[in-house]
């Protein structure tokens, strides 16, 4: 009976070994960091189209309030509450002081500055592909915004969710780098990949995910149920989305469809962002959408 309660207890050390070393936190090479300035004028573009006011920013935010980022949105899901936190340059409730390499991790490994695992919740599985150029223009813009000293509200997450360190294991489980869309395409096409599918995450919204939140990227930008349980975002492929590169042009830049509807919901945040941005990129993401596998 010793023996056997030896080995049970040499494999529960192990597994627990292996769950520690599996979950641990992995961070960007900060080399790739090293040196870059970032240019605040080509931020604000990666702002606008990655959306981040959308979010961080109140919930009724307009015109200079969009620039807040002190946070508060709630975003019920199946796994509980995420609440938008403080993200203004605010030293102490925000992320004034912190280095690009900590801005980085944040943005997209999803670590926190403590080394904290961070909820998807931000889409850092799609951040994930952007350059870093990118994201240090982006956090030269961000430090530039005005500061917020709103304390963060914490997640309404219960149990077993709240156990951030099992989020590890998620990332190894449904993180990915790699390109959906792949193969040989055009400068355009290829901006509007980098657009839709890194800075703008329209996957985030728009593709079917499993029970634990993975995305099933066979089903690309083919609909889902919103995370509140409340409507469904629609099907973008070609099999549903049938407007012509211009109807989708027009509709990123005023929100009118081709049959003279308007948009809502949270979608009217993506397309203010859309239309903030030089026409040539709504005319890469309208190229890249009809490259989209269709998927009824």
């Amino acid at each position: 009976m010793s023996r056997l309660l030896t080995a049970l207890f040499g494999i529960v050390l192990l597994g627990i070994a292996g769950f520690i070393l599996l979950s641990a936190p992995r961070t960007v090479n900060a080399a790739a960091y090293s040196g870059l300035a970032g240019d605040a004028a080509k931020g604000e573009l990666v702002f606008w189209a990655a959306g981040c006011a959308s979010c961080h920013a109140a919930a009724d935010a307009t015109g200079a309030d969009e620039l807040v980022l002190a946070g508060g949105q709630q975003f019920p899901s199946a796994f509980g509450t995420f609440v938008a936190p403080n993200i203004s340059p605010d030293p102490v409730q925000g992320i004034g002081g912190w280095t690009l390499v900590e801005f980085a991790n944040a943005v997209t490994q999803g670590v926190g500055k403590d080394g904290e695992h961070l909820y998807p919740a931000l889409p850092y599985n799609a951040y994930n592909k952007m350059v870093p150029q990118d994201v240090a223009d982006l956090k030269a813009f961000m430090d530039g915004l005005p500061a917020s000293a709103e304390p963060s509200k914490p997640h309404q997450v219960g149990f077993p969710f709240n156990i951030r360190r099992s989020l590890g294991v998620w990332k190894l489980m449904f993180e990915n780098t790699d390109w959906v869309i792949a193969g040989d395409l055009t400068p355009e096409q290829t901006r509007g990949r980098y657009i839709a599918e890194a800075m703008a995450h329209c996957g985030e919204c728009h593709t079917p995910r499993n029970a634990l939140g993975g995305l099933q990227r066979a089903a690309w930008l083919s609909g889902a149920p919103s995370p509140d349980g409340k409507g469904r975002t629609p099907n973008i492929t070609p099999a549903k989305l049938t407007w012509s590169k211009a109807d989708v042009v027009e509709y990123l830049t005023s929100g009118f469809t081709p049959e003279f509807d308007s948009v809502g919901g949270h979608m009217a945040h993506v397309v203010e962002n859309m239309a903030r941005l030089p026409e040539s990129d709504r005319q890469a993401v309208a190229a890249y959408l009809q490259l989209v596998p269709a998927v009824e």
